[in-house]
């Protein structure tokens, strides 16, 4: 299967994408003997023979855990603050790791911790719509008001916001307990949106990635995925993609493009 030069070097645990076309550019990457350094260069690894700085890359086996984060940790690699970050958690780890997707410092519950960047891309993208299910405690009584502006969306800075799924409300005086569900998660969208509402959010807790979840998972543990989980996983995406591709405007979209060029290949 062809791919990326620096797509292959990243997950082989050689830097991060953008750092592996640097040094594709700085010549320190070649394949079959020759040196590359036009980025964009695709190569089949399974035929090929890469090299970095003279030695062999190998690719890399797959893996993937399942992390109940903690509350202090950050969902980056680098960061300059030297804070704590959740791949840290896993220990004795070779490949290169990543969190899919984010959870803020002060959020905790379930992240998928792997090397897979394909499956990394179709679980963050929005256009894959995999929800992803939120416990919340709020201070306060959470009005029948404020459910409905959840529910139709809220206006952000970047926009409005796409509606949530608000269940399991249990109210109180001084404080609410209940579930959002989203099919996007941009940067602390969901103290945005309930601050916007009027609410202080105490606990954020993410209970479930897709059709994923593991309540016997305490704060700070973390397991590997069963190859069965990673395959629902595989499954979730693909069913989400055709779902999107019958839609009244994807086919619309379609529609257009095959007139497109049928008036571009037409003889004058």
């Amino acid at each position: 299967m062809l791919e990326r030069l620096q797509k292959f070097l990243a997950e082989a645990g050689i830097g991060s994408r953008r750092e592996c076309e640097s040094y594709i550019a700085d010549g320190r990457v070649s394949v079959d003997g020759k040196l590359v350094t036009k980025l964009g260069t695709v190569v089949n690894p399974e035929r090929c023979t890469i090299d970095f700085d003279g030695a062999p890359v190998q690719k890399q086996r797959k893996i993937y855990y399942l992390l109940n984060k903690p509350k202090g940790y950050i969902c980056t690699n680098r960061d300059e603050l030297d804070r704590l970050k959740a791949i840290d958690i896993l220990e004795n780890i070779t490949q290169r790791i990543y969190t899919i997707g984010r959870l803020d410092k002060e959020s905790e519950g379930l992240i998928i911790v792997t090397n897979d960047g394909d499956l990394a891309n179709k679980l963050s993208h929005p256009k894959y719509e995999v929800k992803k299910t939120y416990f919340v405690e709020v201070d306060g009584f959470l009005t029948g008001a404020a459910v409905d502006a959840l529910k139709s969306g809220v206006w952000l800075s970047f926009g409005k916001t796409n509606p949530v799924a608000v269940q399991h409300v249990r109210r109180g005086k001084k404080k609410s307990r209940f579930e959002m569900i989203l099919k996007e998660g941009k940067n602390r969208e969901i103290r945005r949106m309930l601050n916007d509402c009027g609410y202080k959010v105490q606990t954020l807790r993410r209970t479930k990635i897709g059709n994923l979840c593991d309540p016997d998972l305490k704060v700070t543990k973390y397991r590997k995925l069963t190859n069965a989980e990673v395959m629902r996983l595989y499954t979730l995406v693909e069913r989400n993609t055709q779902k999107s591709s019958y839609s009244p405007v994807a086919k619309r979209d379609k529609g257009c493009r095959k007139i497109a060029r049928k008036k571009k290949n037409r003889t004058p």
